[in-house]
């Protein structure tokens, strides 16, 4: 679902977060190193595991995060895999807005939350 209000912005809302469940549950699996090493060795399998869909597959195969957001990823949980990309969230910040992560973070401070 998009927000008209925020052209391009995906809103994380109670259907949203029904369709990325499986997901995010994946996602949040990965505070646990062994969990992150058997991702990294068979991710194929540990999706499979977790019931992705063929969409959020395919978004986590490309390393997409815009589409695992589209695909129900709530930023917080997509944090945790984007910790294996070796990304943290103002990377992911960048990403949704199409700046660069150093403008991003100068935005970030110029609003004063950084």
């Amino acid at each position: 679902m998009k927000n008209n209000d925020i052209f391009g912005t995906t809103l994380f809302d109670g259907e949203q977060a029904q369709k990325g469940y499986a997901l995010n549950k994946m996602c949040f699996s990965f505070n646990a190193l062994d969990n992150r090493l058997d991702f990294k060795a068979h991710e194929d399998a540990y999706m499979d595991r977790f019931g992705l869909t063929p969409a959020q597959k395919r978004a986590i195969t490309q390393r997409n995060v815009l589409g695992l957001i589209e695909e129900g990823g709530n930023v917080y949980y997509l944090a945790k895999f984007a910790g294996i990309l070796g990304l943290d969230v103002q990377d992911l910040g960048a990403l949704q807005t199409g700046m660069s992560r150093e403008a991003f973070c100068n935005k970030l401070q110029e609003a004063g939350r950084a």
